[in-house]
């Protein structure tokens, strides 16, 4: 048995200036002499050792002591022993149970006795402390991480990385708006008209055409903005990762690193959406033939149910597969494995990870509305018809200003919700990794951390 920290033999411990194991000195029997010289005189309980402490530290007992009797009060203790006295029966002794404030003897465990306890650093007895605090090379504690810290760990990525995210956000969001922008005013200018959707008098006809030219003009705009986000989280999880480590990145490491699964990357997005559209299709087409086959009524309520059925089935299929693009980007998979990856680390999580990502994309969308809000009313009131003329328009014609000046607000915009959106879900996923598959102990040896996690030298797990 080893004299380690956490356990201690049960039972008592030898007597002071014993060794364990040693036999006992038979016990004279019959009648002793008193006034024999040199003869110690007997002591009922417990016989004292030829070698004493000096006087001013201890003190012999006063009066004769009785089995049974309790004992005088101990002295006051030295510099390094527990603060609290020992109580108890056997309290202060190898073996006995400890006093309070700290653990038994010899390292012993609550309840077992000894020398003192097993305290905090720089004393014993003081009481345990807890767990040592987990190392934080980089923006996160290496161990299970909560909503607030994962939220932090992406602001944190932010402040320390500045130059590089926003080197990456800025030319993503630019290039982006660009397009977007051109697009906007050279194509579908003009060529949409939406004010059927707000005008009360307008017939059936009338509003499904305005739909469809609101669908025709958000669709292209949609897909720009989708290639954009999916370039800038794969730029980001590089400088994500590396900012757990706590190590240096710059954009042409970071786009070093991601280009390889760029393509992969673009590949897994248009997976996911198709298999999101498949699943909606799939609820929807139960009420589209229903009424196709003459069933009016029934054919309406089953394309409700579907529509009902179509959100969260979709909503489903997203967050399964919300991890598979920082999976396939740092693990270096395919997109098969990528996706499986995906739902088997938010397996027995769906809630967790669909709370903390909604309450990221909610965080981000206020604070671009924030940003865009002003330029979008700055352009409206630049604009030939004024902020009047931009809401008659119904999103058909809005003119080139009002066009560049909101297209700077949400470059603007672009540049604080890419970071925070890509870095929450590289930090959930490095979160899902440490509960489930101890990943802290490979970011540590990554860190540099030696030894991190392993035991002691020269003790055993366990002992």
């Amino acid at each position: 048995m080893k004299d380690t920290p956490g356990w201690a033999s049960p039972g008592s411990a030898p007597s002071d200036g014993q060794e364990p194991g040693a036999s006992h000195p038979a016990e004279p029997s019959g009648p002793q002499p008193v006034d024999q010289p040199g003869a110690n005189p007997p002591s009922p309980g417990a016989k004292w050792s030829k070698e004493q402490p000096p006087p001013a530290q201890w003190s012999a007992p006063t009066g004769p002591q009785n089995p049974g009797q309790t004992p005088p009060p101990p002295p006051p203790p030295g510099p390094g022993w527990s603060t609290h006295p020992p109580t108890g029966p056997g309290a202060g002794h190898p073996g006995g149970p400890a006093g309070p404030g700290g653990h038994g003897g010899y390292g012993g465990q609550p309840g077992q006795g000894g020398y003192g306890g097993y305290g905090a650093p720089g004393g014993w007895g003081t009481g345990w402390g807890g767990p040592p605090p987990a190392a934080k090379p980089g923006v996160i504690p290496l161990r299970p991480l909560g909503v607030g810290e994962i939220l932090d760990g992406a602001v944190a990525t932010m402040r320390t990385y500045w130059r590089t995210v926003l080197g990456i956000s800025l030319t993503v969001a630019v290039v982006t708006q660009v397009f977007v922008v051109l697009l906007q005013g050279l194509i579908l200018e003009g060529a949409t008209d939406t004010t059927a959707l707000g005008d009360r008098s307008a017939t059936v006809d009338e509003q499904l055409d305005a739909m469809s030219d609101a669908l025709r003009a958000s669709g292209p705009v949609l897909l720009i903005t989708l290639l954009g986000t999916i370039t800038a989280t794969a730029l980001l999880t590089a400088v994500t990762s590396r900012a757990v480590l706590g190590k240096p990145v710059t954009l042409r490491e970071a786009w070093r690193d991601a280009r390889p699964q760029v393509p992969r990357l673009f590949g897994l997005i248009f997976l996911v959406m198709l298999i999101t559209a498949g699943a909606a299709f799939a609820c929807l087409l139960p009420g589209a033939l229903v009424t196709a086959a003459g069933s009016t009524a029934v054919g309406g309520a089953l394309t409700a149910f579907g529509v009902l059925g179509s959100i969260v089935v979709g909503l489903w299929v997203l967050i399964r597969f919300s991890l598979a693009s920082p999976a396939l980007m740092l693990e270096k998979q395919g997109i098969k494995k990528a996706l499986g990856r995906s739902a088997k680390l938010t397996r027995g999580s769906w809630w967790r990870v669909f709370g903390i990502e909604l309450l990221a994309v909610i965080i981000a969308n206020i604070i671009a509305m924030i940003v865009v809000v002003p330029f979008v009313l700055v352009g409206a009131a630049l604009s030939d018809g004024g902020v009047g003329g931009v809401v008659e328009a119904g999103g058909g014609d809005f003119g080139w200003t009002y066009l560049i000046v909101s297209g700077v607000g949400s470059v603007i915009g672009s540049m604080v919700t890419f970071p925070i959106v890509a870095g929450v879900f590289v930090l959930l996923y490095v979160d899902q990794r440490i509960r489930r598959e101890a990943l802290d102990l490979d970011l540590a040896r990554a860190a540099g951390l030696q030894d991190y996690g392993s035991p002691a030298p020269g003790t055993t797990p366990g002992s």
